[in-house]
Order: C-alpha cells, then sequence, then structure tokens
C-alpha cells in the first residue's frame, strides 16, 4: 500500500475541495487552485478530512495514488498559506530592484534583466540582493524561482551568482602558487 497516498489530508476551515469529470477545484481564502486526475483514482470528501482511493494495484495507479495525495496537499497549503521562495543575489556590484510589477536585475551583464510577474506570483525585493517569490500554485513558484536562478547560476570559486536562501553552494579552492 501507498504510505502517501493513504494518509488523509486534512481540510481547514474556509477550504472547499469539489471533484467533477476528474477535475479537483480547491477554493480557499488565498485563491482557486484546479488540478485533473486520473480516473482510477477517487477522491472522497468527509467533513474535514479528504482520503484518496485507487481502483486497482497496478503499479502506475500506485505511484497516481501518492502523487494525487501530495498535490492535494499541497493545493490545500496553498489556498490557505501560500509559498515562498527565497533567493539571494551574491557578487559585486550585483543588485534587484522592484520596478512596477517587474524585477530589474543588475547581474554582471552589459545590460539589466527584467523578470516580469506573471498570474498568481508576485516578485518582491526587501533589500539590494534578495528575491521573494510568493504565490499559491508550488509549482509555479518553484518554476519562477528557478528560471530567475538560471539568469546567472553561482560560480564555485566565489559565489558569485543567484542561489536560494537555504542553498548550500560547494566552493572549490583556487589556483595555488606553483614553483
Amino acid at each position: 500500500m501507498s504510505r502517501i497516498g493513504n494518509a488523509p489530508v486534512t481540510i481547514p476551515a474556509g477550504v472547499q475541495i469539489t471533484t467533477a469529470n476528474n477535475v479537483l477545484t480547491v477554493k480557499g481564502p488565498k485563491g482557486t487552485l484546479t488540478q485533473d486526475y486520473d480516473a482510477k483514482i477517487t477522491i472522497t470528501v468527509d467533513g474535514n478530512v479528504a482520503r484518496l482511493t485507487r481502483a486497482n494495484d497496478e503499479k502506475a495507479t500506485k505511484a497516481k495514488h501518492g502523487l494525487y495525495r501530495a498535490l492535494l496537499n499541497n493545493m490545500v497549503k496553498g489556498v490557505t498559506e501560500g509559498f515562498e521562495k527565497t533567493l539571494v543575489v551574491n557578487g559585486v556590484g550585483y543588485k534587484v530592484a522592484k520596478q512596477g510589477k517587474k524585477v530589474v536585475l543588475n547581474v554582471g551583464y552589459s545590460h539589466q534583466v527584467e523578470v516580469e510577474e506573471v498570474d498568481g506570483i508576485t516578485l518582491e525585493c526587501p533589500s539590494q540582493n534578495e528575491i521573494v517569490v510568493k504565490g499559491i500554485d508550488k509549482v509555479k513558484v518553484g518554476q519562477i524561482s528557478a528560471s530567475i536562478r538560471k539568469i546567472r547560476e553561482p560560480e564555485p570559486y566565489h559565489g558569485y551568482g543567484i542561489h536560494y536562501s537555504d542553498e548550500v553552494i560547494e566552493r572549490k579552492e583556487g589556483k595555488t602558487a606553483g614553483k
């Protein structure tokens, strides 16, 4: 049995879960999220608990059982608390600034790089070397964060670049003076 798939999802107050035509909809105080799911998975809501069951024990169905339970849990968390990722910009002269609905990055190129906000995602710059990506959809938050990080990936010698706040950059030793 799937350990993740069998775990119930607790539904906090103010959150509604509806299913129709293999489309899962979660409404909460921060917004609404939808997700298609496989017909072999059944979602039942009893009071403040949602449970997922599968039709058979095929390998693909077992995998989807845990997947859709994790997606449902992330959707419930997203519409109640939201998700956020913090990126740190490190480098001499590197800085970021918010201008309207976009973030302008000066990260060592001959030009400034602009990142626009997309629907459901907000970008904040609490300081000159931090970017906070917030939203209710965990996948979108992660994707936008990854695309910002890709603009200037951290290099291993000085650590210059854009990295996640909890990311550890493995540093390399520089050249040594030989004989």
